[in-house]
């Protein structure tokens, strides 16, 4: 497993939010869970005012997915499988969603 890197999800609202990011650092591989944050489809997104840099959007398979950062949960590794895609060329955006998060800047 790899730091962000996507998944596909398994869960029950595959629907509105088909992927989740994997933001767990490669240190704690040995762990039986992952910290990962859900990417919402926009269609799906309720129109509600959010800042962006908490909140930034990413094209997956030519779609934009609203990274929920607020949401960011664990799960058990199992249920990561195959990773769709990397989303690590945009590490520093991601960082500084969770920077804000934790940080409040």
């Amino acid at each position: 497993m790899a730091r962000f890197d996507v998944y596909a999800n398994p869960g029950g609202h595959a629907v509105t939010t088909p992927y989740l990011l994997d933001v767990q650092s490669d240190l704690f591989d040995g762990l039986d869970s992952r910290m990962v944050i859900p990417l919402r489809s926009l269609e799906h997104f309720p129109q509600i005012s959010l800042p962006l840099h908490l909140t930034p959007v990413f094209t997956i398979n030519g779609a934009d997915f609203l990274l929920e950062t607020p949401k960011m949960g664990a799960v058990p590794q199992r249920v990561l499988k195959v990773p769709v895609m990397s989303l690590a060329t945009e590490r520093d955006r991601i960082i500084s969603a969770l920077d804000f998060l934790f940080l409040g800047y």
